[in-house]
């Protein structure tokens, strides 16, 4: 097995907390309107983030996984996809849904209780939310399979986090997709912990990203808080999946700055005083700080963007209160062509409850 294998022992920044740069950072060939989109696109993300999660609070979702202090991770790697890339991600990419044109009203109308899959995947590129942990894996790999055989010049990219590498399922996809040679960039998001259980004591190995040997493909590491850093290492992985068909592990060292979902008390696992040790870390202020140094940003840009982002939440936030509460029987409707007996006879009794109830 090559050593060339093996991922950086530390991960890869360019672009430090402060703002500064450092002097081994590569020619990343964007433009400074690139990298105040990329400032718009996380502030956009986390503006939306924070309406979802006052939605749940005020009873119009049933549950929201905030991305919240990720946004450096997920909207480098987005920056660096082909449009016609697929993502399968997780219930907290959704700065890659944004990013892949997904509207973020049929995502929050989902978690209010409508039909599943409010969006057609094949017109963004996006498979929907998977909420079962790392199975969705094994779909990204068998959709690149199926893209190389058909001939497609595109890219899969599976997103987890942390705690979905102790999952069998992670496993099977990595070895299939590197048996294979499917073109597929697994993006993992080391936010800190799985729920409640911290990264430390999920593996052995020096790293996650270190797994990727195993499985014969590259693993990298990579700071998910520089914006820059992430999408230069994810714009490289996918490069040569592009090229040549073979897999890799991007691990992306970032934090969750809110509970695991809205369901979460995360004041039981971790303390107040570690969260604040991240503050300065944050993705937006990093990106805000260079930007303001080299003229490409300043107060009245920063308004602007902040404006526009808040008039895109009023605007779905009027979308998911006014939605129509979802009909009982839908709940039984599509999923056999022809229904079973017993399936019938459990829709009518519930049907007669809610009648008797004057419901």
């Amino acid at each position: 097995m090559s050593i060339s294998l093996l991922p950086p022992e530390s991960p890869v920044q360019y672009l430090r907390p402060d703002g500064t740069l450092h002097d081994n950072m590569p020619n990343l060939g964007l433009s400074s309107d690139e990298l105040v989109d990329m400032y718009r696109s996380m502030v956009r993300t986390r503006t939306l983030d924070t309406l979802a999660i006052s939605l749940q609070r005020q009873g119009q979702l049933g549950v929201w996984a905030s991305v919240r202090g990720q946004e450096g991770a997920q909207i480098g790697c987005a920056f660096a996809m082909a449009d016609n890339d697929w993502a399968f991600a997780t219930y907290r990419e959704h700065g890659i849904s944004l990013r892949k044109g997904v509207p973020f009203a049929s995502l929050l109308r989902q978690y209010k209780g409508e039909w599943f899959g409010l969006f057609d995947p094949k017109e963004y590129g996006f498979a929907p939310h998977s909420i079962p942990i790392a199975t969705h894996l094994l779909h990204a790999v068998g959709y690149a399979h199926a893209a190389r055989l058909s001939g497609d010049d595109l890219v899969v990219f599976g997103f987890v986090g942390d705690g979905a590498t102790s999952e069998g399922d992670f496993h099977e996809a990595l070895n299939f997709a590197s048996v294979l040679d499917a073109p597929v960039v697994f993006f993992v998001q080391n936010n800190g912990y799985a729920i409640s259980t911290p990264a430390r004591i999920q593996t052995r190995a020096p790293s996650i990203a270190h797994k990727a040997i195993g499985y014969g493909m590259q693993g990298y590491q990579v700071d998910g808080n520089d914006v820059l850093a992430s999408y230069n290492i994810t714009r490289i992985a996918a490069a040569e999946a592009r090229a040549t068909g073979r897999p890799s592990l991007i691990e992306a060292h970032t934090y969750r700055m809110q509970p695991h979902t809205t369901a979460d008390d995360d004041t039981r696992y971790r303390t107040a005083a570690e969260a604040e040790t991240w503050v300065e870390k944050d993705p937006i202020l990093r990106l805000e700080r260079l930007l303001r140094s080299t003229g490409d940003l300043n107060d009245e840009l920063i308004e602007g963007i902040n404006h526009a982002a808040n008039e895109e939440s009023l605007s779905v936030r009027a979308e998911v209160t006014s939605a129509r509460a979802p009909a009982v029987a839908e709940a039984f409707s599509h999923v056999y062509l022809d229904p079973p007996g017993h399936l019938i006879k459990q829709r009518d009794a519930v049907l007669a409850e809610i009648e008797e109830a004057g419901l």
